[in-house]
């Protein structure tokens, strides 16, 4: 490694533990604290305490040993996120068994090759039409034996069957599994090829959720801590964060529904909040939006304006020491009161700081919420890391990298500028696949894929991903990601993929959102268009893609800029294939498919 950090661990971590001794430990530190809220059917919101749950989970966990669960077998889930996700996982895992996730928007050809891959014994589906989806390919599921429906009164049924299973039983089961054990394979989304089952364990999760506790104290530790969790529990980042919570002193909210997230801000009131950029994106276009045009849209507009500039100010005043202009701070304060306050109660009023992670976070996207009083501390890892590698901390935050290491975790970089790993939280390997495992994990390090550097305070950045490089055809290397990520800040755009590797120049393709279009169209004061084909050829929305795309390119210099783009006519989307369940664009696929398109039109045929 030509760099190398890692940031300190003042205090050893045990990590030859199970994951089921973090809500143990919690339940023994408090056991009335309120640890799961969800809502249920009639919208009201629920609770457990820290020991009701713990109950239910060993409840659950007997049900499992009195059907014949053994240590090493593997049990999906294919649901939503709710609070049976969470009981059922924690029951799965305390006994020896494997979690094994499944994204409900998986295919029954994706369930099929999961189940297979990782020798499925049993599963527990969210509703009929998940249950169905399993038995269109029982045939062809070699292992399987029980499906269970959570909305038919699965976690009942189960607890029912567990009677008869004594604590002694149960403890002799939980006592068994230790931190080398493994406790989930995680299936990557598959951005490319074919999705590969991570295989992590106990001792990694243990690890690297006390180092997340200790990294991120304002966070976790201090007293009414709340995190509102909507993230797909499938993803390995949501379903860290669970254990996170329960190890610190978080409740932890559980709600899937992006159509009543606001509303659920509102009711549950967090003091933090987990979300990919597009979140974030969403709900800054939905406030210029709704702030409209005339006086109050340009008064909105000079607000975040104020809000990015305040930012840039605060993170340069950082460095040298120097305060922020007292005319800045004044227009700041003023606007404080008049839009910002409004705009921070959207979140429920309480929050104090933003994790982002799982995608690029735009600058300018970071810059305004910071300025209107929410950081978003830009963090990163991968599944082969149970999630968090590295997060910006809450105090000196660093806007445009994505943190320093966890306690205890190191970052390098090797000669040819990728980021490695080295880690208790790295995986134990690639399920099946030992080639992979010897390929991506030399000597410790994790080969991450992406392109990055370290400062000399450890702060580290990414500025590229190896495999994703375009190099064009006049020999100039282009990281597409910045690219994208600042032209899918505009309110119509979906996603937006950066083409060129191998070609005269650079273009891109773009995929517009048809209710953002038609939202953003109403806000100019235009007529909505009906399909996307429409919204494609409308001029108005053309014009707004080439803004956004000039801002873009603004980023770089000339030889990596967007030189065309074209407006696809269809969507870009987890069932046609072209985006994973993370919303990460499927860049191979969506080339090979417009492969005509991109040939004819934007290179007129030329290589």
């Amino acid at each position: 490694m030509k760099k190398e950090y890692t940031r300190p661990q003042p205090e050893p971590i045990d990590y030859d533990r199970n994951i089921f001794s973090i809500l143990e430990e919690r339940v023994g530190r408090a056991p009335q604290d309120s640890l799961v809220e969800y809502k249920d059917e009639g919208g009201v919101w629920r609770s457990f305490t820290a020991v009701e749950f713990r109950d239910k989970v060993i409840a659950l966990a007997k049900g499992l040993i009195a059907r014949g669960i053994q240590p090493g077998d593997a049990v999906a889930v294919v649901s939503r996120t709710r609070w049976e996700w969470t009981a059922l996982d924690m029951a799965i895992m305390s006994i020896g068994a494997l979690t094994v996730p499944v994204y409900e928007t998986n295919s029954a050809a994706q369930v099929r090759m999961i189940f297979n891959d990782s020798n499925v014994k049993m599963a527990f589906a969210e509703n009929d039409m998940q249950r169905d989806k399993i038995e269109s390919v029982r045939d062809q599921v070699t292992d399987l034996g029980d499906v269970y429906v959570i909305e038919l009164g699965a976690l009942d049924t189960l607890e029912t069957f567990g009677a008869g299973v004594t604590d002694d039983e149960f403890r002799e089961r939980e006592r068994a599994v230790r931190g080398s054990d493994l406790a989930t394979i995680v299936y990557t989304s598959g951005s490319t090829g074919t999705p590969k089952g991570i295989e992590l364990t106990h001792g990694s999760f243990v690890f690297i959720t006390y180092s997340g506790i200790r990294s991120m104290p304002d966070i976790a530790m201090k007293p009414n801590r709340r995190l509102l969790l909507f993230l797909p529990l499938a993803h390995v980042f949501a379903r860290y964060m669970q254990y996170f919570c329960f190890a610190g002193n978080v409740t932890l909210g559980l709600s899937s529904n992006l159509k009543t997230i606001l509303a659920d801000f509102g009711a549950f009131k967090p003091t933090f909040v987990l979300a990919v950029p597009r979140i974030f994106e969403k709900i800054y276009n939905a406030a210029s939006q709704k702030a409209g045009t005339g006086l109050k849209g340009r008064l909105f507009a000079d607000a975040a304006k104020t809000a990015r500039a305040w930012s840039v100010a605060q993170q340069n005043a950082q460095k040298s020491g120097e305060g922020i202009p007292f005319a800045l701070s004044l227009r700041h304060a003023l606007y404080n009161k008049l839009v910002y306050s409004t705009i921070m109660g959207v979140f429920g009023g309480h929050v104090e700081y933003a994790v982002s992670g799982g995608a690029p976070l735009d600058s300018s996207i970071a810059h305004f919420f910071n300025g209107v009083g929410l950081p978003l501390l830009e963090g990163y890892g991968m599944t082969e890391t149970c999630a968090p590698a590295s997060v910006n901390p809450t105090t000196g935050y660093r806007i445009g990298t994505i943190g320093l290491p966890m306690q205890g975790v190191t970052f390098g970089v090797a000669d040819d500028g990728e980021l490695c790993i080295k880690s208790p939280s790295v995986c134990a390997g690639y399920h099946n696949h030992p080639e992979i495992t010897t390929s991506q994990i030399v000597d410790g390090w994790l080969h991450t894929g992406d392109l990055g550097d370290i400062d000399d305070d450890g702060f580290v950045s990414i500025t590229g991903r190896k495999k994703d490089l375009i190099i064009t055809a006049g020999g100039k290397n282009v990281s597409p990601a910045e690219l994208e990520v600042s032209v899918m800040t505009s309110p119509v755009v979906n996603q937006c993929v950066v083409i060129g590797d191998r070609k005269p120049f650079v273009a891109a393709l773009v995929a517009l959102d048809l209710a953002e279009t038609n939202a953003w169209l109403k806000f100019k004061g235009a007529p909505e268009v009906k399909d996307l084909a429409e919204a494609a050829a409308n001029p108005i929305v053309r014009s707004e893609v080439e803004r956004a795309v000039d801002t873009a390119n603004g980023q770089v210099s000339r030889a990596e800029s967007i030189r065309k783009f074209e407006i696809l006519t269809d969507d870009l989307n987890e069932a046609n294939g072209m985006v994973t369940p993370s919303l990460k664009a499927r860049r191979e696929a969506i080339t090979e498919r417009y492969r005509d398109l991109i040939d004819e039109k934007i290179y007129n045929g030329k290589r």
